[in-house]
């Protein structure tokens, strides 16, 4: 596990040797904790399994007292190694004789040993055992060091389910004595720790009669749930809290508009005709929604029309009869929501003093129920295939909604570890509040400009709740996704206006339409292409429909009357381009000014930077424009090559690596050099680690998601700048696959919080 690329590969090879080995398998197992040692340059490692239930039992050692094996016991819960039994998460301390849980046992002969770093053996998603390593330095062991020893953990998981080390009859004892080790891994879409109990959101909607002879009484049925759903939504509406949620209310206005759209229904209507049920037709539609939603490759819009989907299932179930859920339920004093998934207005249908947190088994960090739950500071974990086979209904369950881990039937020792992370968390967000008003600025006097991304009016409360300096990236294209057709230029104006005005006075950059390739629109045609990302969306659609461009500009300077207005165009790729936009803006103000019209007190022009070849354009660019932003999500994807939507290679490629932070830094360099303000949008500067490098190498402003802000600024604020850019200059020469783990160790060295 030493810092190189192919260290986890050569371990893995040696640790296949020894079990295809002879010998018995506590012969193996000495030899897998040798290896292990060696492998990390460590004087310990040790390996505990768990017996009857509560006890963990030294079973080999290198390193510690060879008289401890068999003889040194911690209960669940005891020490450091109990702790990481408890938790089922990892431990990595550089001085763990400090941590609060550490125990001394004197068999040992551990009290040598300073730094820590354990993992726990999992099985069948059950904590099994514990393999630590441990040195007598002070370090702070790196990402690849804890990845290799998880390797490990899984090769000593498979070793224990031999049944040669343990009894399978006590294994199993375990199992059904602490029933609660069922851990399952998700994705964060709202962060926050809850425990609780699971409560089911809502009875499966099936449709089990699809065809009909009698089409009239079909569509009267239609009607007649429609206006029920209708009335359902206006009761939501009227109630007395949803007066004083005015970003809340805006969903169900958008829900209200759905609900009475003649598209939608006649589609519905359409599918009628053909001979199935009402039910069948709306399922119908609803499959091709989803269907259109797969083929975006951009979350943040793909999950805009998962709206629809909700709102399908909510007509379904006036059709057949089944409208409650559990919102309408006597629910317990704290719950934890179990569903498929869920739309925006059933997250508000519950009483927000019971929902504790929430499990999907689908959705995604964009949904608009994630952007709700956030907004309300509700826990939530996604893509939770497998758990929500294993939950029964009113089963204690925790939420780990900042590792993306879900417990059902947590053991007493696991539930208060949580419980006392949860009030730790509690204090940690109370204290990001604390910075609300406060710059982020490092320890030095260099300050940082923290902006937010949007694209919905509720995500502009995020704006006044973290106190950011302004929205550093909206995205227009959520109004032209749910169209039927074109917009006008009125409805585009007063929505723009709306933005303007909620944030009172703090600027806001609008990125033009990026439609089109992975984002298609109803009233545009499109062709089948092999790769949307590189094809046919954005300015590339303005330049051959510029009718979408002008109206857009025309309602953004109508929107922007007597205001400061800031335009960007996405998708740039020379500088004609970029001239030929720009063309477009300047022939709309004309119009403005003979028409009497009045302008915004100033407009500023920039382009998004997400395609590599501008970089070497930009000494002729940089001149002609007033600010630039690099979109890091697409500038990654192209520059490395890497479909950021491809699960297989998710995480390949670190933009906290040499070739990336080269690449980054000559934009940097040159926007420097011609005065250009920069800004990063993107999810690369959403993490401490990230945001500390892209801070080293000379961004002064970040474009990032409401909840980012209050970390960042914590980490900015403890920072020492000019020690981190000393540092990092002497890294970009490396040839590394990843920065990562050297600038994390660094920055825990020299008290940066991450």
């Amino acid at each position: 596990m030493t810092p190189v690329s192919n260290a986890p590969r050569q371990l893995l090879r040696r640790l296949h040797a020894i079990m295809a080995g002879a010998g018995t398998a506590e012969q193996r197992l000495t030899d897998i904790v040798r290896l292990v040692a060696s492998n990390v340059i460590a004087e310990v490692c040790s390996v505990y399994f768990l017996r009857g239930g509560e006890i963990l039992e030294l079973f080999a050692t290198e390193g510690l007292k060879e008289s401890a094996v068999h003889q040194t016991r911690l209960r669940v819960g005891e020490g450091l190694v109990g702790h990481i039994a408890a938790t089922g998460m990892p431990l990595n301390l550089p001085n763990a004789q400090k941590h609060p849980k550490f125990v001394y046992r004197a068999e040992t002969g551990e009290e040598d040993y300073q730094s820590l770093l354990g993992v726990p053996i999992l099985r069948s998603g059950k904590v099994v055992g514990v393999v630590v390593v441990q040195n007598k330095t002070h370090r702070h062991y790196m990402e690849e060091e804890k990845e290799s020893l998880q390797t490990v953990a899984m090769v000593l998981a498979e070793l224990l389910g031999s049944g040669e080390l343990l009894d399978p009859l006590e294994q199993q004892e375990a199992t059904l004595e602490r029933a609660a080790t069922s851990r399952f891994e998700g994705v964060v879409f709202a962060e926050g720790m809850a425990e609780g109990v699971a409560v089911f959101h809502e009875p499966k909607i099936e449709v089990v009669k699809h065809l009909t002879d009698n089409i009239v009484q079909e569509k009267v049925r239609l009607d007649v749930a429609l206006d029920a759903l209708q009335k359902q939504i206006e009761d939501m509406m009227s109630a007395e809290d949803m007066r004083h949620q005015g970003e809340h209310r805006e969903i169900l206005d958008v829900y209200m508009l759905f609900a009475k759209d003649k598209g939608w229904k006649n589609k519905i209507l359409d599918i009628i005709d053909t001979g199935l049920t009402a039910e069948a037709a709306v399922e119908k539609v609803q499959l091709d929604n989803r269907q259109r939603m797969q083929q975006m490759a951009d979350p943040y819009m793909r999950e805009r029309l998962s709206d629809l989907d909700d709102l399908a299932n909510r007509l379904n179930r006036h059709l057949m009869g089944r409208v409650g859920t559990a919102a309408s339920a006597n629910l317990p004093e704290k719950v934890i929501l179990v569903a498929r998934n869920m739309g925006p207005a059933d997250l508000l249908d519950y009483d927000r003093e019971k929902i504790c947190g929430v499990i999907l088994q689908n959705g995604s960090q964009t949904a608009h129920v994630s952007i709700v739950a956030r907004a309300l500071g509700i826990p939530m974990v996604g893509n939770m295939e497998e758990a929500l086979l294993e939950v029964a209904e009113g089963e204690q369950v925790i939420v780990n909604g900042i590792d993306g881990v879900v417990y059902f039937s947590p053991p007493p020792e696991i539930l208060q570890s949580y419980q006392e992370n949860i009030e730790s968390r509690n204090v940690l967000l109370a204290k990001y509040a604390a910075l609300r008003d406060k710059p982020a600025k490092t320890l030095d006097g260099v300050e940082v400009e923290l902006m937010i991304n949007a694209g919905l009016s509720i995500d502009m409360d995020g704006l006044e709740r973290t106190g950011a300096n302004g929205v550093g990236l909206f995205r227009t294209e959520f109004q032209f996704m749910v169209s039927e057709s074109l917009p006008r230029v009125g409805p585009q104006a007063d929505f723009y206006r709306d933005i303007l005005e909620a944030a009172n006075g703090k600027p806001v950059v609008f990125r033009t339409l990026d439609i089109g390739g992975d984002k298609p629109v109803s009233f545009l045609k499109r062709d089948h292409e092999a790769n949307p990302a590189l094809g046919w969306r954005a300015i590339r659609i303005a330049f051959d429909r510029p009718a979408l461009l002008r109206y857009q500009v025309r309602a953004l300077l109508k929107a922007a009357e007597g205001r400061e207005l800031n335009i960007m165009f996405p998708m740039i790729s020379d500088v004609t381009e970029f001239k030929m936009a720009r063309d477009i803006l300047n022939k709309e103000i004309d119009r403005q000014i003979k028409r009497k019209v009045t302008l915004p007190s100033k407009v500023k022009v920039g382009t998004m930077l997400e395609v590599p070849a501008l970089i070497w354009q930009l000494d002729n660019l940089l001149p002609m424009i007033d600010f630039m932003s690099i979109g890091s999500n697409d500038l990654m994807q192209f520059f490395f090559a890497c479909d950021r939507e491809n699960a297989k290679l998710a995480g390949r490629y670190d933009p906290i690596s040499p070739p990336a932070l080269l690449m980054l830094k000559s934009i940097v360099d040159k926007c420097n050099e011609h005065q250009v303000p920069l800004t990063l949008c993107g999810e690369i500067g959403g993490k401490p680690v990230t945001a500390l490098a892209l801070i080293a190498i000379g961004f002064r402003r970040l474009s990032i998601a409401p909840a980012s802000v209050g970390p960042i600024k914590m980490m900015i604020r403890s920072v020492n700048l000019a020690d981190v850019e000393s540092y990092m200059m002497g890294l970009l020469s490396r040839s590394d696959h990843s920065l990562r783990g050297l600038l994390t160790t660094f920055a825990k060295d020299h008290g940066i919080k991450i």
